[in-house]
Formats: structure tokens, C-alpha cells, sequence
């Protein structure tokens, strides 16, 4: 854009150029040329009169044509100006729809892996570990005049059942049962009671059975944004308590995770641009709804996500 202004500036300007002169540029002039013509007019007329006059008349001409050209040119700068400024705005728009729908496919991608992974875990290591058990189970029943023996068979089932236990819960962090079985209410609140009495938090829980009618990707994606507030909750409020509600109404779903912890500066950077509450806005934004923090220090956190009902309902057709 601007070679092509520079293409039109090495044409040199024309009579057009004059129409880009301020008014006030207009008034100097035409003060400036009234003054040589009454100059003019008062005096007797002279051949060196009418020489200075005509000399002036084409140094007046000449001004005003730099005066003219040099507006031209800025504007012809400003509107080049602009319009990259335009063309900038909208590939940074089409690139940062492209990172969204990127990060959000890789979000779908990385949900589809840790239910696929789960349920390999759940069927086959489980059924593994289950058969090895039974086993275990039918030499413990018969082993019965050496003690020694008894007692490593009977450390074999406590290792068994340990692994059996780690594998329940690797499960139910890649991917929640009772979200899929009971709906997103049961899975907050199972959820909720897990870390709270791991961690020795207080908490409270106000749920709506209704919002089970979402469908899994919100239900999940939903999931994802508290289970990564509570940990930070765990790992950095330095709470005691923690409340949790999960409410709706005609147009919203609403969900707030509320802590008396230290609480945090919002405009930190170190917590604006982490990678924790990213992921969070990303989620909530995916879905066409809102993300918002509300802190100040010493006076806890509260995290609030709305997302509204009719998208929700529309993506909630079978698939």
C-alpha cells in the first residue's frame, strides 16, 4: 500500500492537490495576495513594480502548490496507515480464531485420549488385575502347611489390592464415572468431598438435579474448569472453606466456586496470563459463555462461569 502511494507521489501532483488545503491555509493566501494587489494599486506602475508583483503572484502560487502537495501526502500516508492498520487487525482476528479452534480441538482431542486410556485401564488392566486376584484367592485356599508361604501369598493380595485401588483412581482422574453415569451435579459434589476432606477443608454444596440435561462435552468441560480451581484452591489460597454452587435459569447456567483463602491481585501477570486460568477461560469461552475471578488479597477468591442454556441445549442433540 505504501509503494503505491510512492508510485503516485513520483507523478508528481496535480490541480487536484489544492482541494486538500485547509481553510485557514486558504485565508493566509488570499490575505497574502490582497496585501500585493493593494501594494500594487498604490503605487505607480512601474516596470519594476509589475515585476515585483508578478514575482511575488509566483511565489505565492509556488507555496501554496508545496503547501498543497505536502497535505496530499500525509493523507495519502494516513489512509495507507489505515487501511494496513485494518488489514493488521483482521489477520490477527483470523489468526487468533485459528489458535482458538486449534487449542479447543486439542482440548476435544486430549478428553477423547483420557476417556479412551480410562476405559482400556478400567477393562483390561482391570480384568487383569481381577484375574490375578482370583488366582491369588485359589492358591491361598490350598497352600495351607507352610506359613512362609502363607504370608508371601498373603503380601502378594495387599500388593494386588493396592494396585487394583491405584488403578480405580488413575480411572477416575482420566475420566470421572459419575460424570458419565450420574450426571455433572453427583460428579462436582463426589468431587468437592474427595479434595475438601483430603485437604481438611470446610465446604458447602447448593446443586440442581436439572442441569444433568447437559451434554457430556459441557458436562465435562465444566468439570474440568472446578477440578482445576480447587486445586489451586488446595495448592495456593490456604483456605478453610470452600463453597460450591451450581444453579440455572431460563437463559444461563451458573457456576461459582467461592474460597476465604489469602486471594490473589487479578492484574498480576503471574496470574492473569497462567496457563492454569487459560485453560479455564478457553473451556468456558468454548462453549459461548463467560469466565470471570473476582479477588483481592486477604479477602478470598471467587470464580464464576456462566454459559448459557439455549447453545448448550442445541449441541445437546444425539450424536
Amino acid at each position: 500500500m505504501i509503494a503505491k502511494v510512492e508510485a503516485r507521489e513520483e507523478r508528481g501532483p496535480g490541480w487536484a492537490v489544492f482541494r486538500s488545503l485547509h481553510g485557514g491555509v486558504w485565508l493566509g493566501l488570499g490575505l497574502t495576495l490582497a496585501i500585493i494587489l493593494i501594494m500594487a494599486a498604490r503605487t505607480e506602475l512601474t516596470g519594476e513594480v509589475v515585476v515585483l508583483a508578478a514575482v511575488g503572484l509566483v511565489l505565492l502560487v509556488v507555496v501554496a502548490w508545496l503547501l498543497a502537495a505536502e497535505a496530499a501526502r500525509q493523507q495519502l500516508l494516513r489512509l495507507a496507515t489505515e487501511r494496513q492498520a485494518q488489514d493488521f487487525e483482521r489477520l490477527v482476528d483470523v489468526r487468533t480464531r485459528e489458535l482458538s479452534e486449534l487449542s479447543t480441538h486439542l482440548q476435544d482431542l486430549a478428553e477423547k485420549e483420557k476417556s479412551e486410556l480410562a476405559r482400556r485401564l478400567h477393562d483390561e488392566l482391570g480384568g487383569l488385575l481381577t484375574a490375578a486376584k482370583m488366582d491369588l484367592s485359589w492358591l491361598q485356599s490350598r497352600v495351607t502347611e507352610q506359613p512362609l508361604h502363607v504370608t508371601r501369598l498373603g503380601q502378594l493380595g495387599g500388593v494386588l489390592d493396592e494396585a487394583m485401588d491405584l488403578k480405580r483412581r488413575v480411572v477416575e482422574e482420566l475420566r470421572p464415572s459419575l460424570l458419565d453415569h450420574f450426571g455433572l451435579p453427583t460428579a462436582l459434589r463426589a468431587h468437592l468431598e474427595h479434595v475438601c476432606r483430603q485437604a481438611d477443608l470446610q465446604f458447602e454444596v447448593t446443586m440442581l438435579d436439572e442441569v444433568e440435561a447437559l451434554p457430556k462435552e459441557a458436562a465435562i468441560a465444566l468439570f474440568r474448569v472446578i477440578q482445576e480451581g480447587l486445586m489451586n484452591v488446595v495448592r495456593h489460597a490456604h483456605a478453610r472453606q470452600v463453597r460450591l454452587a451450581l444453579t440455572t435459569d431460563q437463559q444461563r447456567y451458573l457456576l461459582m466456586l467461592v474460597d476465604d483463602g489469602c486471594g490473589m491481585k487479578i492484574d498480576d501477570t503471574r496470574f492473569r496470563w497462567s496457563h492454569g486460568l487459560t485453560g479455564m477461560r478457553h473451556r468456558v469461552q468454548a462453549l459461548g459463555g463467560r469466565f470471570s475471578i473476582e479477588s483481592s488479597p486477604a479477602e478470598g477468591t471467587t470464580l464464576r462461569v456462566e454459559v448459557p442454556r439455549k447453545p448448550v441445549e442445541a449441541s445437546a442433540a444425539p450424536q
